[in-house]
This record gives structure tokens, C-alpha cells and sequence, in this order.
């Protein structure tokens, strides 16, 4: 019944493995997304996590029964197996609702606590495919991550609405003399933490803060920080926060308050991944504020990538 678009998608995949593929091993990536809902009939998305697939089916009306959904989800696995020569057992299935503005992030679905360690740009980090609907690992922050790296040497970073620290790591392998991970979860702060000595980062130059960021902000002393990443939720209304946070319409309260804490001269990525972001340019005066959405989108992600990104700088 549905041999043909089967062969649609096997010939699409053929094709983008043989792109993307070639990108990812001539660059030394082992975690990248190669298929994001190419074909209508296929709305699935697949990432490479080492040598283990994470694939997550969007939430959609398929109009087949659950023995013939069954039977086609089955031999998607069978495609994707022998096209990229991973054991079905070794593909990690998930049922993935699309969010709209108004949803949080980062839902828990399972309790098998199955971390396993993969490797980003000399980095190392532990990746969960089982129990949340994210994976632990950002890939489309994948470029960011090394630009900040990169201005982090001798810098005091701090690192916002953290989830499992990636940035933080990166951070500290740049040099960085201080980094502070502030997350209201105290499950991605312990995440945060154990990334932080799969690297081999560990000491007083390193503090974990449970903390809600919104409010947390004006307990900051002023020229606190040199470096700050900035990448809330579109939307949490989580029961342990003083206030919503709606991002379009916070977003210039949460940058003036980063802004007042960065030494001069100093430097704020911002991000987030609500789609029809619009940032107000005009609510901030004597500050560089530079759309770099374009120059950090990674190869996998062309095309494709909504996460606005900014490079704001301080007046010096």
C-alpha cells in the first residue's frame, strides 16, 4: 500500500545521507540532523547521535488505523537501517506534538535513564534519547557554541537558562577563568554539572545556580560578567517561577538587565526558538546589536534553522 512513497523517501534519504553525511565526517561531527519532515508523507525527523538514530514522528492525522501505522513505522526503521547501516535496535523512537507559543520545553516521557557519551568539536557530553523529548544536546547551536568558545579565554561567563550546559563547557574549554550555569531545573543543572567533569572541569571557577533567571537577574551586581548567553524558552509558565516568561514580549527587559551586568565592551549572545521573533531594535540605544542568525546556522541546518540568533556588545 504504501511501497511508493516508501521508495520516495528511501531515495530521499539515500540522497541527503550522501550531502550531509560527507559534510558531517569531513568536518568530524558525529551528532547532526539529516532529515526534518523533507517529504509531506514522511513527517519524521532524524538526528545522528555517534552510532546511535534518534528519530521523532510529528504528532499529525495520518489516517491509518494503528495496525497499518504500526506496519509503516516499521518499515521506515527497516529503510533508515539499511541506508545508514545502524541496528533497529540501536533507532530510538519518538512521538513529537509540535509547540506552539504557549507550550514549555524539555517535557519529561520516560523513566529508563539511559545516558550514553558523544562527541562535539573535542568535547564530550551525555546524551539521553529515551526519557525527554529533547536529547540533551542543542545541535542547531552547534557553530554558536564554538563562537563562543572562542571569546571566552580569561572571560567571566555566565550562562542563562543553561538547560545542560553545553555552553558552559564550551565556555570553560575556551579558557574562560569563571563560568556560572543558572537553570530553574535542578535536573539539567545536575546535567549541566555532569558534563562539566565528563570534560574535566571542576572547581570553584565553576558554580551551578538553581535559580528563576527572570527574577534572578536584579540580584546581579552590575559589570558582574564579560561574556553572557542568553536562550530562554518561547513560553514557561512553570509552577516554581515568580511570572510567565513570554520571550517576545520580555525579550528587551531580560537584554537590559544582561546588558547592566556585562563589563563594557562585553559580549551577549541571544537566541531563542520562537519562530516569528521580532527583535525591538529600537528599545535599546548605543549598543551594536547584530543578527547572526544566518552565519551560525550549521550545515544540517540550511535552509531550515528558526532560532533567531544575536551578537549584542556593550558600549565600551
Amino acid at each position: 500500500m504504501f511501497e511508493a512513497r516508501l521508495e520516495m523517501f528511501r531515495n530521499r534519504l539515500v540522497k541527503v545521507y550522501r550531502h550531509v553525511g560527507r559534510q558531517a565526517r569531513r568536518q568530524g561531527i558525529e551528532c547532526y540532523r539529516l532529515y526534518d519532515h523533507d517529504l509531506p508523507e514522511f513527517p519524521i525527523r532524524i538526528e545522528l547521535y555517534g552510532d546511535r538514530l534518534y528519530l521523532s514522528e510529528y504528532k499529525r492525522y495520518h489516517g491509518m488505523t494503528d495496525e497499518l501505522h504500526e506496519q509503516w513505522l516499521d518499515a521506515v526503521y527497516q529503510v533508515i537501517s539499511e541506508i545508514l547501516n545502524i541496528p533497529v535496535e540501536r533507532i530510538y523512537g519518538k512521538l513529537r506534538q509540535r509547540k506552539t507559543g504557549r507550550q514549555g520545553q524539555y517535557q519529561k516521557t520516560g523513566e529508563e535513564q539511559e545516558f550514553f557519551e558523544v562527541h562535539e568539536n573535542g568535547l564530550k557530553f551525555w546524551v539521553n534519547l529515551t526519557d525527554y523529548l529533547d536529547t540533551g544536546l542543542f545541535l542547531d547551536h552547534r557553530t554558536t557554541r564554538q563562537r563562543a568558545r572562542s571569546e571566552s579565554s580569561e572571560k567571566r561567563v555566565l550562562n542563562l537558562f543553561a538547560y545542560t550546559g553545553s555552553f558552559s563547557v564550551y565556555a570553560a574549554a575556551g579558557g574562560a577563568k569563571e563560568v556560572c550555569t543558572i537553570d530553574l531545573s535542578n535536573t539539567y543543572l545536575d546535567w549541566s554539572r555532569r558534563n562539566m567533569i565528563l570534560n574535566g572541569f571542576e572547581g570553584d571557577s565553576y558554580s551551578f545556580i538553581q535559580a528563576d533567571v527572570k527574577s534572578y537577574l536584579s540580584e546581579i551586581p552590575n559589570a558582574r560578567y564579560d561574556l553572557i548567553v542568553l536562550d530562554p524558552p518561547t513560553f514557561s509558565n512553570s509552577k516554581r517561577m515568580e511570572e510567565e516568561l513570554d520571550v517576545q514580549r520580555d525579550h528587551v527587559s531580560l537584554i537590559k538587565e544582561c546588558l547592566r551586568i556585562l563589563t563594557p565592551g562585553g559580549l551577549l549572545y541571544f537566541s531563542n526558538n520562537y519562530t516569528k521573533f521580532e527583535m525591538d531594535a529600537s528599545a535599546f540605544s548605543n549598543v551594536e546589536i547584530k543578527d547572526i542568525t544566518r552565519a551560525t546556522t550549521p550545515f544540517d541546518f540550511e535552509g531550515r534553522l528558526n532560532r533567531p540568533c544575536f551578537r549584542i556588545k556593550n558600549p565600551g
